[in-house]
């Protein structure tokens, strides 16, 4: 099968300015990703897209592919993620004979994604029909029904009656990662999102994805990455 890896890589940071090109142990963020989806095994073609050309001389020097700027509406701050591979899918589909079977939507920001991960989104697919999608996960440290809310200076539960309930006795839950999303192209134009009902997970360890909101969360990255989670 066919795989095409979608990199939507914008301009525009407001929470951490210009985190897709920030250095990131002596590489550009993007690189990072990048490197792991040549070394995936599975695509075609890795296309980065994005409103910034600094952005995608980058993801050049990396062998990415930019065949083209990403549109005005597809690079507002409103703009989802859907609607920015539906736009790639769109003008490949126009110079391209040769359709994508499956496509994988991979974060810039997923600077600790691994190809072995990426190859395991597309196995997941590729085997199985009935799968219209798959998505990174990891699962949450703590029980959440057990979750408190901090309100006036004062701790309170979420849900008292989970207090009750040992940590070992409640179901475990599970949250997306944020590193990558497979689906099937077809799935994806009818039903409008690029995750489908029959969605199967590839779980990552906790230390294997960051989601970069924060300053604090590109702190913690940068000790990942240099194999310091604690100490100064």
């Amino acid at each position: 099968m066919r795989a095409l890896c979608i990199i939507p890589a914008r301009g525009g940071s407001k929470r951490i300015p210009r985190k897709n090109v920030r250095l990131l142990g002596g590489r550009p963020l993007l690189a990072w990703p990048l490197s792991q989806a040549r070394d995936a095994g599975v695509f075609a073609e890795v296309i980065v897209s994005t409103d910034d050309e600094e952005i995608a001389a980058i993801a050049r020097t990396e062998g990415a592919t930019v065949p083209f700027l990403r549109s005005a509406e597809a690079s507002d701050d409103r703009a989802s993620t859907t609607a920015v591979i539906e736009e790639v899918l769109a003008r490949c589909g126009a110079i391209q004979a040769d359709p994508f079977d499956l496509v994988c939507c991979l974060y810039p920001t997923a600077a600790l994604v691994r190809a072995a991960h990426l190859r395991r989104g597309y196995e997941l697919l590729a085997g199985d029909p009935a799968l219209d999608s798959c998505l990174s996960v990891q699962a949450y440290r703590h029980p959440v029904e057990r979750a408190l809310r901090i309100r006036d200076g004062r701790v309170t539960a979420v849900d008292p009656t989970a207090l009750a309930c040992r940590t070992q006795d409640l179901e475990r839950s599970y949250h997306d990662a944020g590193q990558f999303y497979w689906c099937r192209p077809a799935a994806l134009k009818a039903n409008g999102r690029l995750l489908g009902r029959a969605c199967a997970p590839v779980l990552l360890a906790a230390w294997e994805a960051v989601d970069l909101d924060t300053e604090e969360d590109w702190q913690l990255l940068e000790r990942l990455v240099a194999g310091k989670v604690l100490g100064a």
